[in-house]
C-alpha cells in the first residue's frame, strides 16, 4: 500500500536489505554524474543496422517549453523490462524531425542524436529556433522503424499579451494500484502544458501479482529499487502504460521530483529508516540517473551524483509564471520523527526549512519581479494547515509544510509584502484534492489570506477512494480556511485568463478496473485580486 503524509511515518520500520548494485559500472556513472552520450560519436561504432525489434515501446515526451525551444525525449527499448530494455551496447543513430504539421510536410528542425548504452539508450533534443506559442510535432526514426507522432507546444514571449491558457497537474501513480484512468482523459483534452508535481513512480516492489494489474513481471520489480539497473526498470515498467504514453504525446510535460522517486519521506541526506549517510547517497545518485533518463528535461537538470537541480521557472507571457520548487533535497529532517504530530519546537522552530536558503532567496526575488498576473508555486505538498485532530487541540503531518512553520510563514508573508497580485499553489501528495486559502500564520485569527492552494489527488495511489473518507470529514470540520475535499483519484484541470482562475477537479470512478470513467466532480473559481475560492 502506497503512503500519504497522513499515515504513521516509518510504520513498521523494515529491515533494510543489504545495498547491493548490480553491475559496479551503473552505480559508478550514476554517482559521479559522468554522461557518456553527450556530444559526437564515433561513426564507426554506430549502430547502423536496421533494429529487428520495434524501439519505442515507451512512447515519446515532450517537456521544459520556453518561447523558442522544447526538448523531445525517446529511450529506444524494445524489450522494455529486460536490461537496458533489450538493447546491446553500440550506440544507435536515432533521427529526429520537428515540424509544424503532423504530416511533416512542413518539417522546421531535423538531426541525428545518439542513443547510448550508458544512458540506457534514452535521446534528450534541446530544439531551439523555434517559435512562441505555437503548437509543432514530433518523431524519431530508427532503421526501419519510426516513432509515434507526439504534439508539444512552446511558450509564449515573456511580455506576449496572452488571453488564456489551460493546463494540467498530476502526481503519484503507484502502477499497482490503478490503472491509469485520469491520463485517457487528460489526452483527450487540450492542455498547453502539464505539469507532474512528483512520485512518478514508486520505489516499492509491485508484488507478485501487480496488484490490479495481475501483470506478470520479473522478480527483480517485485523488490524495493535500490540499484540504477532496478531504477531503470521501474521506469520502464510504469512508462509502457498506454494511458501515459497517450498524454505525454499530447502536450510537453514539466516534471519535479518528490519522494518515491528515491525513497518514502526522504529529506536531503538523511533516509526514512537512517541508512548509512554515503550509502543513502549512493542510492540517490542511482534515482536521479534514473530520473534523468526517462524524463523530458534538458543537460541542467542532468544529475550530478546524488544531486539534481530541480527548482526552475517557466513564464507564460503576461499572464503566468510558474515557479515549479524543490522541497526535498534541501529541507531539514521530518521534525518529531515524521508522522502525525501536534505542533512542537521542531516544526516550529524559526530557523527549520522546507526549501533551504538559496531555494527561497530565488523564489522570494523572483515573486518580488511581478512579471505576470498569475504567480504559481508549482511543488510537492500542501503548504496550507490540514488539522486532523477532532476538536481541541491540533494534530497536523509533518511531511507537509505543517512541519515546517517557519517556511510557510516566510514564503507566503514575503509573498504579501512583495505585493504579489494573485499567489496560487499547485500541488500533490496527498492521495487527495484539498483546495485552501492560504495565511502566512494559522495560529493568528487576524493572518490575511494570500493567496490560494489547489491540491490534487493522485492518479491511482490508494485506489479506487471514495467522495469522502475519515480524514476527509475531519479536515472539513477543523480547517476553516478548507473549501473543497474529495477522497477520489484523478487529476485537476485548470483554465485561466486575465479576470480568473478556474480550477476543474477531475475525478475516476474506479481506477481498480480498466473501463472506469472520468467526470468533473468541482469547477472552483478564484477571481483576479480576491483569493477567496468559489464553486461554480
Amino acid at each position: 500500500m502506497t503512503r500519504s503524509p497522513f499515515d504513521q511515518a516509518n510504520a513498521g520500520n523494515p529491515t533494510r536489505r543489504k545495498f547491493l548494485t548490480a553491475t559496479g559500472m551503473a552505480a559508478g556513472l550514476a554517482f559521479t554524474g559522468a554522461l557518456p552520450g553527450i556530444g559526437t560519436s564515433n561513426a564507426s561504432t554506430v549502430e547502423v543496422n536496421r533494429l529487428r525489434d520495434y524501439p519505442f515501446a515507451l512512447g515519446i515526451a515532450s517537456g521544459d517549453p520556453l518561447p523558442d525551444a522544447v526538448v523531445i525525449w525517446t529511450r529506444l527499448a524494445p524489450k522494455p523490462l529486460d536490461p537496458f530494455g533489450g538493447m546491446n551496447d553500440r550506440p544507435v543513430a536515432v533521427v529526429w524531425q520537428v515540424a509544424e504539421d503532423d504530416r511533416f510536410r512542413r518539417i522546421v528542425r531535423s538531426g541525428v542524436e545518439f542513443a547510448r548504452r550508458e544512458s540506457s539508450h534514452s535521446v534528450h533534443v534541446d530544439v531551439r529556433g523555434l517559435r512562441p506559442w505555437r503548437h509543432y510535432y514530433y518523431r524519431f526514426i530508427v532503421g526501419g522503424h519510426i516513432s509515434p507522432v507526439g504534439r508539444t507546444r512552446t511558450a509564449p514571449a515573456p511580455r506576449q499579451s496572452v488571453p488564456g491558457m489551460a493546463f494540467a497537474f498530476a502526481s503519484c501513480q503507484a502502477w499497482w494500484e490503478g490503472f491509469y484512468t485520469a491520463y485517457r482523459d487528460m489526452a483527450r483534452k487540450e492542455h498547453d502544458v502539464v505539469f507532474h508535481l512528483g512520485d512518478y513512480i514508486y520505489e516499492y516492489g509491485v508484488g507478485a501479482d501487480s496488484g490490479v494489474r495481475q501483470q506478470p513481471v520479473p522478480v527483480d520489480f517485485t523488490r524495493e529499487t535500490m540499484t540504477l539497473d532496478e531504477y531503470r526498470g521501474r521506469y520502464a515498467l510504469y512508462k509502457t502504460d498506454p494511458d501515459l504514453q497517450a498524454a505525454h504525446a499530447v502536450a510537453p510535460w514539466i516534471v519535479t521530483v518528490d519522494d518515491h522517486e528515491v525513497e518514502n519521506n526522504w529529506a536531503g541526506p538523511i533516509s526514512e529508516n537512517n541508512a548509512p549517510r554515503n550509502e543513502f547517497l549512493v542510492r540517490m545518485a542511482n534515482a536521479f540517473r534514473a530520473w534523468y533518463e526517462h524524463m523530458p528535461v534538458r543537460i541542467a537538470q542532468a544529475p550530478n551524483g546524488p544531486g539534481v537541480q530541480l527548482y526552475r521557472r517557466f513564464q507564460y507571457g503576461d499572464l503566468i509564471r510558474f515557479n515549479l520548487l524543490d522541497t526535498r533535497q534541501y529541507r531539514d529532517d521530518q521534525a518529531a520523527g515524521d508522522g502525525m504530530k501536534p505542533p512542537n519546537p521542531g516544526s516550529l522552530d524559526p530557523n527549520r526549512t522546507i526549501t533551504g536558503a538559496a531555494q527561497e532567496k530565488w523564489l522570494l526575488d523572483g515573486l518580488a519581479e511581478k512579471s505576470a498576473r498569475w504567480e504559481v508555486l508549482a511543488h510537492q505538498t500542501a503548504i496550507a494547515q490540514l488539522d486532523l485532530q477532532r476538536g481541541q487541540g491540533l494534530l497536523v503531518p509533518m511531511d507537509t509544510w505543517d512541519g515546517y512553520d517557519a517556511s510557510r510563514k516566510r514564503i507566503l508573508g514575503g509573498a504579501r509584502e512583495r505585493g504579489v497580485r494573485n499567489l496560487v499553489s499547485i500541488a500533490g501528495d496527498l492521495h487527495r484534492s484539498v483546495a485552501s486559502e492560504l495565511r502566512p500564520d494559522y495560529a493568528d485569527a487576524s493572518s490575511p489570506v494570500v493567496g490560494t492552494e489547489f491540491v490534487g489527488t493522485s492518479i491511482s495511489s490508494g485506489r479506487d477512494g471514495m467522495d469522502h473518507d475519515a480524514d476527509g470529514l475531519t479536515i472539513l470540520a477543523e480547517n476553516p480556511h478548507v473549501k473543497f475535499h474529495n477522497f477520489q483519484r484523478g487529476y485537476v484541470r485548470c483554465e485561466v485568463n486575465a479576470t480568473q482562475w478556474v480550477a476543474d477537479y477531475r475525478v475516476a470512478d474506479r481506477v481498480t478496473v480498466p473501463n472506469g470513467t472520468v467526470t468533473s466532480r468541482s469547477r472552483l473559481v478564484v477571481e483576479d485580486g480576491n483569493p477567496a475560492i468559489h464553486a461554480t
